[in-house]
């Protein structure tokens, strides 16, 4: 397969705009820019911190879960309310993956 080189003109302020994206999401520049040309979504790579956060979230939805089902016969006021608080983290970690 042949390769052909395409040039395009950007200020020095925009090629390192471009090459901190491109880092970030795990790509070369030229891939990134490839990606944006044709309409892809670049999706920036998560961060260490970022990742040790969902993971704490997804234990504690899976732990106030566990807390409203083990209240549901006992105090259903209780347990709904801890049901909402676990369905307010579910929401938050869904938009975290997007």
């Amino acid at each position: 397969m042949k390769r052909t080189y395409i040039k395009f003109r950007c200020s020095i302020y925009e090629k390192k705009l471009l090459k901190k994206k491109a880092k970030r999401a795990g790509i070369s520049l030229s891939e990134y820019c490839r990606s944006s040309a044709f309409g892809n979504s670049v999706i920036e790579r998560l961060t260490k911190e970022q990742l040790e956060c969902y993971r704490t979230l997804v234990k504690y939805k899976n732990n106030f879960t566990s807390i409203g089902n083990m209240f549901k016969k006992r105090n259903p006021r209780l347990a709904n309310e801890v049901a909402q608080l676990a369905e307010q983290i579910r929401k938050h970690l869904y938009n975290f993956k997007k």
